[in-house]
């Protein structure tokens, strides 16, 4: 638990954790796979280490959303200083973009106001603030119509700042990774996060480093003579949040998050199991809509690529 915790319940029981699926979740239509992908990437190809230009951005947006994988992705991801350079770009396109802008907590809310008068969509904004007094103000003067995530740090946030987000009716955005080894926050960080973010009943996205379904070692940038390191797993984030979302210990979910052996998980069209754990498709759409959002990701296509690599596609 967070210094300084206390369990702040916003009126959601407790659930044990599953170890064998209820019989009705085989009535479900999508499988648990495309449950955990529905819309799981919010596409970042702006910024790092794909850092492409804005046009090739939402060229490939675009293309996405016409795509087969239409059902994973989610919102583009861009900063608020290049709206206007976006509305230049993308004119008749523009409402076929779902956006998700990122600011500073010094962020001109009149501006942002503008943008949504004049009709652009902005469904979402991402907020770095580690303050409980600059949540709350940022959140009373933000669109009650825009979903609002506030960026804080894995490690060291008072318990004071998510209790914050949480009276804000935002959304907590997690980093968990970047282009030095030093920015990938430990599994047992991660799952005391989101124990802390389970317990407060709030909503999570987390960003950076996410490109893989398993963790492993892995080339932090493109660059042939890109430094490497261990990096994190979307799949074994996403089950270590429905572990924990249902109830389950931290201990448990650092063992999640740590394993790198595919043939440790089992996946079939009805569960995906981790040993005697097993999360069906009922269950991962609830954890998807009620406290895991998504990641973002620069790369669109190479988490998919590597789940039909492991022939969970």
């Amino acid at each position: 638990m967070l210094a300084g915790a206390e369990k702040v319940f916003c009126g959601k029981q407790w659930r044990k954790p599953t170890r064998e699926p209820e019989t009705s979740a085989l009535n479900s239509k999508m499988s648990v796979i495309a449950k955990l992908l529905d819309g799981l990437i919010d596409y970042a190809g702006l910024y790092p280490p794909a850092s492409l230009d804005l046009p090739a951005v939402v060229r490939n947006y675009l293309y996405y959303r016409q795509g087969k994988d239409a059902a994973v992705l989610g919102r583009l991801v861009i900063d608020l200083s290049r709206m206007e350079e976006l509305r230049s770009f993308a004119r008749d396109s523009l409402q076929e973009l779902l956006l998700s802008i990122t600011a500073s907590a010094s962020l001109d809310v009149d501006s942002l106001n503008r943008l949504m008068d004049a009709g652009l969509p902005i469904e979402a904004i991402e907020i770095k603030a580690n303050a409980p007094s600059v949540i709350q103000c940022i959140a009373a003067q933000l669109p009650v119509e825009v979903v609002t995530y506030f960026e804080v740090p894995v490690e060291g946030t008072d318990a004071g700042v998510l209790d914050a987000i949480c009276a804000a009716s935002a959304r907590v955005k997690l980093r968990l990774g970047g282009l030095a080894a030093e920015t990938f926050p430990s599994s047992l960080a991660v799952a005391r996060m989101l124990q802390a973010i389970a317990e407060r009943h709030l909503l999570f996205k987390a960003t950076a480093g996410l490109h893989h379904p398993l963790p492993g070692r892995y080339p932090f940038t493109d660059a042939p003579d890109s430094a490497a390191g261990t990096m994190h797993g979307f799949v074994n984030l996403n089950c270590a949040a429905a572990l924990l979302y249902l109830g389950g210990d931290v201990a448990d979910a650092v063992l999640i998050l740590d394993e790198m052996e595919r043939d440790a998980w089992q996946v079939s069209t009805e569960t995906i199991a981790w040993h005697d754990l097993r999360w069906n498709s009922l269950q991962m759409e609830e954890v998807r809509q009620a406290f895991f959002c998504g990641i973002g990701s620069c790369s669109f296509t190479q988490p998919l690529a590597e789940m039909e690599a492991l022939g969970w596609r």
